[in-house]
């Protein structure tokens, strides 16, 4: 465990000049202490020595999640996060070795973007995820629940009661106000007609559940602007098998904490990384992750700009629909 805690000293640190001297340094630790990804670089034939720069960096698949335990080092996890899934769908599995770890890095990413987590009530109306065990979403939202505003809660399936609350929070206790929801369940509640939520930052987390048409991430935030009265929808990127968050501030572009970046892959050849500008397979490097894996190549498309900042486009062909914060568009 000494070496986690250099690494997490290291990350939340780290600048763009020692990004890459980090990540390297992870990368050197998981090829050896990792069996899956080691064992996957043997079947690559690459040669850990030889991995310079981060587009030389093996991206292990995220699919290895649904079939083998990705761990690096020895522990026992005190969680396993899962994801979401249609009956008969296989799920994948992260074992997190350190549960207040991953609520203080989730904290971390949130206020890196928005400022501290009491200054806020959150209001969360996530149903699908709260009907099931092992969401990560979960995990981070009843950490964000008790580190905010003395309002904030869970309404499942209680639209009239949020409602109400969210009137009644417009001027009471001088704390900001976040309605963080699944997008099939903040469409349910547009149909209860035009509300007022101006006063209000609306989140969404992606996701129709089967229980909606898919639909594009831009026709989604303008739906809720028009029946909220709302300047700007955010959106939040994560996944079961990450630790680490991205958000929109306002724009349809998603901005990472310093210790997470995406890089973008040629959709027909994984090893072509690099893409800037075109629509690219999406590998994530979350350094908050060295207990797991930090090099995920994800089964969604999008596009990576120079700034750091990307777009989510949808899902490469023949991949399972994940429940977690996913649209098309």
């Amino acid at each position: 465990m000494d070496t986690f805690k250099s690494f997490e000293s290291k990350i939340y640190s780290l600048n763009d000049q020692s990004f890459t001297d980090i990540a390297l340094e992870i990368f050197r630790f998981q090829a050896e202490a990792n069996p899956v990804y080691a064992s996957y670089i043997r079947n690559l034939r690459i040669k850990v020595s030889e991995v310079k720069q981060l587009t030389d960096i093996p991206f292990l698949p995220i699919s290895f999640f649904k079939s083998q335990q990705i761990q690096s080092g020895s522990w026992t996890p005190q969680t396993v996060f899962q994801s979401s899934g249609t009956t008969g769908m296989t799920t994948s599995k992260h074992a997190v070795a350190d549960l207040l770890f991953y609520q203080k890095n989730s904290q971390m990413c949130f206020e890196y973007f928005f400022g501290q987590v009491s200054h806020y009530n959150f209001l969360a109306l996530l149903p699908s995820y709260l009907e099931r065990e092992g969401s990560s979403l979960i995990t981070m939202m009843d950490h964000f629940i008790k580190s905010g505003g003395g309002y904030s809660g869970y309404y499942l399936h209680d639209h009239t009661r949020l409602l109400e609350d969210l009137e009644k929070l417009r001027d009471s206790d001088g704390k900001k106000i976040i309605l963080w929801g699944v997008s099939f369940a903040l469409l349910d509640l547009v149909e209860y007609g035009p509300v007022d939520l101006g006063h209000c930052h609306v989140f969404e987390t992606g996701g129709m559940k089967g229980r909606r048409k898919e639909i594009t991430r831009e026709a989604l935030h303008n739906a809720l602007k028009t029946a909220f009265n709302l300047p700007a929808v955010y959106s939040e990127y994560g996944m079961t098998e990450l630790l680490s968050q991205a958000y929109t501030t306002g724009t349809n572009r998603f901005l990472c904490p310093p210790w997470m970046k995406i890089i973008g892959r040629e959709p027909g050849d994984p090893f072509s990384k690099g893409l800037l500008g075109e629509t690219a397979g999406i590998n994530v490097i979350d350094l908050a992750n060295w207990q797991t894996i930090s090099f995920i190549e994800t089964e969604d498309i999008g596009k990576v700009f120079s700034d750091g900042s990307f777009e989510v486009l949808g899902r490469m062909d023949n991949s399972d629909i994940r429940g977690c914060n996913l649209m098309i568009g």
